[in-house]
């Protein structure tokens, strides 16, 4: 036990000490959350204009009713004009327009409308539905004048909808906006932070391995020990990484609650603590830190395994390690229909499943314990997730054992298995 401690002692205290740590410590949740929000920001500050020409063989169609939606929406600009579609279809961009519609001459106000926009090149996959939206406003005004229905009846019909709001009775804080951008969060956090260090313990029993350093502490210490010492250590690192983002989130919000402010600071204060109202925040965290320590033991160990399989062949361990890193892509893509409905059969299995519990579970747990996880599936996650990185860690120790003394041969996974097996 002391040998591992002290393994542990060195490969932690290596780690931190290094200014990489510290500067991706302080760097990570800056970048983190500019992809977030700085990718709308992009979005929104660089989208275009989309000029829209109309043609109105019907007559319906007036320039009044066309500028008061532009007003409403500039992302998209209707102009209703008197010219051959031949002209258009030749002309349209020399005149400043981005596509044209035409309305024919035989529509009726009583039927719907099928109607062409007319480009000369692929639209994204939101481009045309503002002009859809705009038409059919238009459309609706049309009818409402040509059945005599009047302004304030169309008011009304317009205000008297029905809004239905979800409302967890087990929990009724429990908001769902809130509980998607969390589980996301917390998903995505795992996942990047399984591979990262996941690829740091591949890397270092790789070093080792190649310096000859393996073979000098294993002449003091047992393979399984070293590997073990190794995965506690690195697991440490990262655990210290999340608490001390948690330590400047806290430090954060505190100097400025406590500071005061405008009254936009203010407002974002009060959508934070809104924010906190609705989630259990002691039970994320816990379970975050449960979870991210728990896959990261059980990946480790078969990133372990494989580091100690090969030798200075980076090809070697991105083929070797492709099935497992595939496990961990496997869940990021289910974790979306997980979130979507948290409590269907995928999400409910895929948060139990070792391989799969670190992010399904965490992408569950926002939407409320034990309103939608009950507690005995968060009890059965737990157990599964030790029960799979204590296989994960014989599996790998096995191969640990053979593969970190063992120098020339191109390794496989049949090979790897053998030895995993192999009676002593």
């Amino acid at each position: 036990m002391k040998k591992i401690l002290l393994i542990i002692q060195r490969e932690y205290l290596t780690r931190v000490r290094k200014r990489t740590f510290i500067i991706g410590t302080i760097l990570f949740p800056v970048l983190y959350v500019g992809l977030i929000f700085g990718t709308g920001y992009i979005a929104n500050k660089t989208s275009t204009t989309l000029h829209v020409a109309v043609v109105d063989s019907s007559g319906f169609f007036n320039k009044g009713s066309i500028e008061r939606e532009n007003q409403k929406d500039s992302t998209t600009i209707l102009s209703l004009v008197d010219l051959k579609v031949d002209s258009l279809l030749v002309n349209y961009k020399d005149w400043g327009y981005d596509g044209f519609i035409v309305i024919p001459a035989n529509s009726k106000w009583e039927d719907g409308l099928k109607l062409s926009l007319q480009t000369g090149r692929t639209l994204g996959i939101e481009g045309a539905s503002p002009v859809q939206r705009k038409l059919n406003n238009i459309w609706d005004d049309i009818k409402n004048e040509k059945l005599g229905i009047s302004d304030t009846i169309r008011t009304t019909l317009q205000k008297s909808k029905i809004k239905l709001i979800p409302q967890n009775f087990n929990d009724t804080s429990a908001d769902s906006g809130v509980a998607t951008v969390i589980g996301y969060v917390s998903g995505f956090l795992i996942y990047f932070i399984l591979l990262l260090y996941g690829t740091q313990v591949m890397m270092g029993v790789m070093e080792e391995k190649t310096n000859r350093i393996a073979e000098v502490i294993v002449s003091s210490v047992k393979p399984f020990q070293l590997m073990l010492g190794k995965i506690i250590g690195i697991g440490l690192v990262a655990l210290t990484q999340f608490f001390l983002w948690v330590l400047f989130a806290f430090v954060i919000y505190n100097v400025t609650s406590s500071g005061g402010g405008s009254t936009m600071a203010d407002g974002f204060l009060g959508g934070i603590q809104g924010v906190f109202a609705s989630i259990d925040v002691p039970l994320i965290i816990f379970c975050f830190a449960f979870y991210l320590l728990g896959g990261f033991f059980f990946y480790a160990a078969l990133y372990a395994a494989i580091g100690s399989a090969v030798n200075e062949d980076m090809r070697e361990a991105q083929s070797l390690s492709f099935p497992v890193t595939m496990l961990v892509i496997f869940s990021i893509a289910i974790m979306s229909a997980a979130i979507k409905d948290p409590s269907g059969p995928l999400a409910v299995w895929g948060s139990i499943i070792p391989f799969s519990s670190p992010i399904i579970m965490m992408a569950r747990i926002p939407f409320g314990v034990p309103g939608t996880v009950p507690w005995w599936q968060l009890g059965l996650s737990m157990v599964s997730l030790i029960g799979g990185f204590i296989i994960t860690t014989w599996f790998a120790g096995k191969i640990y054992r053979t593969g970190i003394l063992m120098y020339g041969k191109k390794p496989t996974w049949k090979e790897m298995l053998k030895w995993a097996f192999r009676r002593n």
